[in-house]
């Protein structure tokens, strides 16, 4: 469904990407983990035509994505995306927020969008919430009503970047609740995540990245429990705490 290959990505004279590589297939869901600032998020933007790239390929369904042509925005009706920030229209209803993107994109009549959106916000956890205004929510709930308003559109994927990293630790387990709903319903997603627990749960496969390359890659429990790579090694080290034998130790707890 989604091919990288090869992929190369400046800014300025810094070398974000440097040839990474990696595809996901239809019902598949890749966790991309590593230190803040190797890539990870750009990655996505590339794939969803916000950034260029200047160097390799990436291709959605067969398509070549090139977010200077005109067939960009068909393809983005394809691959959703989740932001960190919700970036909800404070002006209008929660049921609003989630009805807009069928209406005015996709011309779909009114009361289907409406019907539909109903659903998605049930699905979330929110059917209570659908007259409410985004002010009026807490962050764990302003992030599922993002993730019904991409649902909405009924993409093929969608892309997840850090849609976490925004909230207060009670309100995390929510957001991850409705991932893990979609994940079990063969939604392909490619997620950035800074929570292990979630990806060991969750990820048919893992990505490691350092310094804009892919250093290793492969079945979450293999990257998670037995990483090869010093690199890999020593950021689950940092991020879950221990020794690398305590860090395989959890890891396992969990999976």
């Amino acid at each position: 469904m989604i091919d990288i290959r090869d992929v190369h990505k400046r800014f300025g004279r810094v070398e974000v990407l440097k040839g990474v590589s990696f595809s996901v297939t239809a019902g598949e869901v890749v966790c991309l983990i590593g230190p803040s600032g190797s890539g990870k998020s750009t990655i996505l933007r590339c794939i969803n035509g916000l950034e260029t790239y200047e160097g390799g390929d990436i291709s959605v369904l067969g398509q070549r994505v090139n977010s200077r042509h005109k067939s960009i925005n068909d393809l983005r009706r394809q691959i959703g995306m989740v932001f960190q920030r919700f970036n909800l229209f404070p002006h209008r209803s929660v049921l609003e927020n989630v009805m807009e993107g069928p209406i005015h994109v996709n011309g779909e009549p009114r009361a289907q969008a409406e019907k539909r959106a109903k659903s998605l916000l049930a699905l979330v956890g929110l059917a209570d919430k659908i007259n409410a205004w985004p002010g009026q929510l807490s962050g764990g709930q302003q992030q599922r009503v993002a993730i019904a308003r991409t649902l909405a559109l009924q993409p093929k994927a969608i892309l997840f970047d850090e849609p976490t990293s925004a909230l207060d630790p009670e309100l995390v387990g929510e957001v991850l609740q409705v991932m893990r709903t979609l994940a079990r319903e063969g939604m392909t997603m490619i997620v950035v995540t800074h929570e292990m627990q979630f990806a060991r749960e969750v990820a048919d496969r893992v990505c490691f990245l350092h310094s804009g390359q892919i250093v290793e890659q492969g079945p979450a429990q293999q990257i998670l429990l037995q990483p090869q790579e010093a690199r890999t090694q020593d950021f689950l080290r940092r991020v879950l705490g221990g020794s690398e034998a305590s860090v395989c130790s959890q890891c396992r707890a969990a999976v």
